[in-house]
């Protein structure tokens, strides 16, 4: 499967948000990935609908809108609103509302959707919902931070579920996403790389998005050869 990079914005500069973004697609990434948290699902605040509003004015990629919120629900007609056509709309198996539910909604809003799981979620609690998602995201680290570090233990999901997904679904790891790991992710199968600081802070964004992608994709050959 092809490789494709998210550039999560988590560990963009607040100020200079446009220049990074900007910097970020000229660097050649596939998606900006947008964390979205409502304080209680999680125990932090980040972007709301006039953030997004103002990258959807910038945006030469797709958005992943990654919603770490308790009622996923409320927020698909409110991001709608401000969203381009073919973005994500990312929400978690753990939240309070139906998955099927919120799947429809999003889906008759004109979003793509994913579904998500924490590292401690056991995989079972996504399976049935593989084949009526865009994309499943599985997280490497407890949402809610960035500069977490990559939790290894959530590799063997990462593999059961490639083996059991249907083919060519997209899945994205993400969280503590460094040169050092991403291949390790990619050999499970993982094929979208959700990257922050190893994109926003690293001197030179374009090569490093070069490099995650050139070890990510070595490492997917191995991924071809296991099936």
């Amino acid at each position: 499967m092809k490789i494709k990079i998210a550039a999560s914005i988590l560990a963009a500069n607040p100020l200079r948000l446009e220049e990074d973004v900007t910097k970020a697609q000229d660097a050649g990434v596939d998606l900006i990935h947008v964390d979205i948290m409502d304080g209680h699902f999680v125990p932090n605040l980040t972007m709301g609908p006039f953030i997004v509003a103002g990258l959807k004015r910038i945006a030469s990629v797709p958005m992943g809108l990654h919603l770490m919120v308790e009622h996923p629900s409320r927020f698909i007609t409110p991001f709608r609103e401000v969203a381009n056509d073919g973005d994500f709309f990312e929400f978690h198996i753990e939240s309070k509302d139906d998955p099927r539910e919120v799947i429809r909604l999003a889906r008759e809003a004109g979003f793509r959707t994913a579904i998500s799981l924490n590292p401690p979620t056991h995989p079972s609690r996504v399976e049935e919902l593989l084949g009526e998602v865009d994309m499943l995201l599985v997280m490497s680290v407890n949402p809610g931070f960035a500069g977490q570090k990559f939790i290894p233990e959530v590799l063997p999901k990462l593999r059961h579920l490639r083996d059991i997904a249907p083919e060519g679904l997209d899945i994205e790891i993400d969280g503590g996403i460094t040169e050092k790991n991403v291949a390790l992710a990619a050999r499970e199968g993982a094929n979208v790389i959700a990257a922050a600081s190893a994109i926003f802070k690293a001197p030179d964004p374009t090569q490093a998005v070069k490099d995650l992608r050139r070890l990510a994709q070595e490492a997917s050959k191995l991924v071809v050869e296991r099936g």
